[in-house]
Order: C-alpha cells, then structure tokens, then sequence
C-alpha cells in the first residue's frame, strides 16, 4: 500500500480551518498517474483539498446548509472513506480520501488503489484501505499520545517531528510495519516475547490489571410522514468498540455477537484490520442486496490482537420491522392560532426505560410565541428563550399504556420574528426526538461477557454493555399535501 498525500488538519468551522501539515509523494502519484489513464485527476492544491473535505464533512460553516452532491438522497456515503468533487481544470472525482478525526485534528491520507472511481468495488476488498486507516490510527496516536499536551506545545513539537517521523515510517510513500510510539528516537527494550513482530496498530505494551470493555451502540434514524402517498422510513446502524488493555505483544482475543432466534441477519459488516480471520458470508451480506432466508444469522466471531487504545472492532446494518418510537404531528391554522396535536406511541419491543427522552418541535418563518396554551398526558413542557421551539421532556418512562399526547394553541405574537428555513413553510413542520434507552438494541446484538474469550497470561475482568439512541429522528406534520 501506498499514499499519494497526507494531511494534518485543524477543523475549526468557517474560516479559521487550516492544514497544519501535507505531504505528497511524486513517485506515487506518477504510478497513479499511470493506473488511472485518461480518468487520472490530480491532487488539488491544499487549499482547494481542504475546503472540499470540510464541505463534504459539514464543517464547512457555509451559509448553504444544503449541498446537492453531498445531501442528496441519491447518496450513499461511506464514512470514513469520502470522495471529493474536483471542478476548474483537472476537474474529476477523488476517491477514496480516508478520514479519520479527534479533537483537536482530522487526519487525512489518499491511498494509492488500482480501480477509479467509477468502478467503486467494495471497501471491505481494498487492503489500501485497511491499510491507510490503520496508518492513520497509528499517526493518530503518535500525535495525540496520552498525556501530552494536544492543544500547546506538545502537539506543535511532534507536528515539527513529523517529516523526519515519515521518512522512517513511511518512506517514499509507502508505510512500512513499524509503530507509531511517542519515542520513536529511542529503540524500545527487548520483552519476553522474544521474536514475536508487533503489528503496526498495536503502539506499545499494556503494564497493569488486565481489563477487556466491550460496548454495542445502535443508533436509529427515522422520516415519518403519516401519509398513506408516502413510506415511512427507518434504518438502524451499530458499532461495536472496544478497550483492551491486555498484556503480550501479541494477545488474542475473540468476540462472539448474538442475535435472538428471530433476529435479522447484520449487513454491511465493516471490521478493523486487526481482525485476524472472518466467515466470508459476513462481509457478503448488504442492505442494497434483497435478503433471503440463506443469509448468515450469527453467531458473529471477531478474533483479534488489539491496539492499545479504544477502538471501533466493527459496524453493521440492520433491518428492523418497525421503528421504536411511532408519531403523529398534526397542525392546523384556526383563527390566526395554530391547533397542535402530537400522539407518541412506544412500540412493545422496546425497553420502557430511557436514559433521557426529549420531543422537540421547532417553528419557522414566524413571529415569536406569545400565547401558548398546551397540555401534555404525560412529562414537562417548556418554551426555549428564544421563543421558537417547544421542549417537551419525556422524562425516563412512557406510561402504562406507551402512549403520550399533546394537544393545545399557539399564538405567534411575539414582538420579533423567529428563525427562517427555507424548507418550513407554511404549515410544513417537524418534531425531533432525542432519546437514548440504556441495555438495549433494535437488532437484539448483544456481547455475553462470558462469550468474551482472552488468550493472555492474566486473566482480565470483562465489561459488556449496549445501547440504543437517537439521530435524525423526525416525524412531520401530516396535515400539508405531499407532492
């Protein structure tokens, strides 16, 4: 594997964004050149660089919240891999730019693959990938190691190390297996392990009690219309870190995930390079793809030597039938009021406990409120500062029955006008939900800390946990026409 570029970024929003440091390799980007042929398209200048990976991002602060090539529905991003849309006269698409950020940096490599863009054979076989992103993890560490100063003089010291740090670790271009440690001028002392060879994600030795915490996070994104003339939708995706801290150059660990017997199948399985082997089925199934019964059910087995620091071991996809939380948002105009009527539903699957549940309905293109006069079954309502936007906690249980209401008037009379957004017309309305329900999945994946298997000289202590939260979960008013 080889880079074309590397680049150190500092993403402050709008203007203030800088690079701190780039890098490009000739002799990669001749043999670039030559792969791509007539689809070849140059790296853009780092100015050029930097404003088109901040708007793909959406760090760009731009005064346009909507970009066509990046929000289109059409789109199917594939995070951390990210192209990036050249235009004047090397126009053309750049692709795969690998991205990876901690506060306070985003790190930024183009490897070198043998496909174009139009091509776009699947990231899971693209070692050029793995590959990049694991050097990335490892300069990552190297610049933001623990216990150095990220944002004074410990940070601009290693970004002054950095050339020199390259031409060991990657010379020419190509990255060789060596780690990324915060004393690379210092040869590290010969251990017990003898011969064994340190992989290049693995950036030092765990000394200490040995500790393997193991978390799955779904998050649940959702658009209800309430509109026969238009489908409801909702996908679930999850991620599954880890923390090893784990003695041995190279210790092993197996994760095993399940499934309940009527699970559906994970899809879009993404692992770490540090997974060491993987049933081929796993990787095959997609969520573009039809699903038929044949399709690999679990148990889903991760083996691997991990990294020293928190890591993601893998994500997937989910198909669920229903989403957990279902609405209605009506609202009507009735005398220069406006009639709101909201009814939440908590579906049986779910677990009746939330860390936090919060409704939030936002309104647009109007004057502040003055008179509000709405009664809520269950929770609190509040009014935010700013006049504009109803807050309505929840709190930590739906009643009884899992059904929720609010129903009432509002009068916009405030003495100033409200906040603008152009798609909010009229009667076109929304309600965001917030939540996060702790010890659970849509999906049913959980990790047993009994099935969590360490092959190491101490035995560590297992941590296992789960959750579900919220993203993009919108329901909007049913009451205006869809066109």
């Amino acid at each position: 594997m080889s880079l074309r570029a590397l680049w150190i970024i500092s993403p402050e929003k709008g203007e203030h964004a800088s690079i701190r440091f780039s890098r490009r390799f000739a002799t990669v980007e001749l043999r670039a050149k030559r792969l791509a042929g007539s689809s070849y398209v140059a790296v853009p200048e780092d100015d050029c660089f930097l404003q088109l990976l901040l708007t793909e991002l959406g760090l760009s602060g731009s005064k346009k919240p909507f970009v066509v090539k990046r929000d289109d529905c059409l789109y199917r991003p594939r995070s951390p891999a990210v192209e990036l849309h050249v235009t004047g006269a090397g126009k053309g698409t750049l692709w795969p730019v690998l991205a990876i950020s901690q506060a306070p940096l985003i790190l930024a490599c183009l490897p070198l693959v043998d496909a174009s863009p139009e091509q776009r054979p699947p990231l899971s076989s693209l070692l050029s990938v793995s590959q990049g992103l694991s050097f990335l993890a490892g300069l990552q560490t190297f610049l933001l190691a623990p216990g150095s100063k990220q944002d004074g003089e410990g940070l601009v010291s290693r970004l002054a190390l950095l050339p020199s740090v390259l031409l060991q670790v990657c010379p020419l271009g190509t990255p060789l297996e060596l780690p990324l440690s915060g004393t690379l001028a210092t040869p590290s002392a010969p251990t017990s392990a003898g011969i064994q060879k340190q992989p290049a994600w693995r950036t030092g030795l765990h000394r200490g009690r040995a500790v393997v915490n193991v978390s799955v996070v779904e998050t649940v994104r959702s658009m209800q219309y309430g509109n026969r003339s238009r489908q409801d939708l909702w996908d679930v995706y999850g991620t599954v870190a880890c923390k090893c801290e784990v003695e041995g150059v190279l210790p092993n660990v197996t994760v095993t995930l399940s499934l309940p017997p009527n699970g559906s199948p994970l899809q879009d399985v993404l692992v770490h390079p540090c997974v060491t082997s993987l049933d081929s089925s796993v990787l095959t199934a997609s969520s573009v793809d039809s699903c038929d019964g044949s399709a690999f059910s679990g148990p889903y087995k991760f083996p691997f030597s991990p990294p020293l620091e928190p890591f993601i071991l893998c994500s997937y996809t989910s198909q669920v039938p229903v989403p957990p939380i279902l609405g209605s948002y009506q609202l009507k105009d009735e005398e220069s009021q406006l009639h709101v009527s909201v009814v939440l539903k908590l579906h049986e699957s779910v677990k009746n406990s939330f860390e936090y549940c919060e409704a939030h309905l936002p309104f647009y293109n109007r004057d502040q409120m003055g008179v509000v006069d709405v009664k809520v079954s269950s929770g609190q309502l509040d009014v935010s500062k700013e006049k504009n936007l109803l807050v309505w906690a929840l709190g930590q249980k739906f009643p009884k029955t899992r059904e929720v209401t609010m129903e009432g008037k509002i009068l916009f009379s405030g003495p100033a006008p409200g906040p603008s957004e152009p798609l909010c017309t009229g009667l076109t309305a929304y309600i965001k939900l917030y939540f996060k329900v702790p010890d659970t999945t849509l999906s049913g994946c959980s990790v047993d800390q009994h099935s969590v298997q360490v092959y190491s000289s101490a035995k560590p202590r297992i941590v296992t946990s789960r959750e579900l939260h919220s993203k993009d979960y919108r329901i909007w008013n049913s009451t205006v026409p869809l066109e």
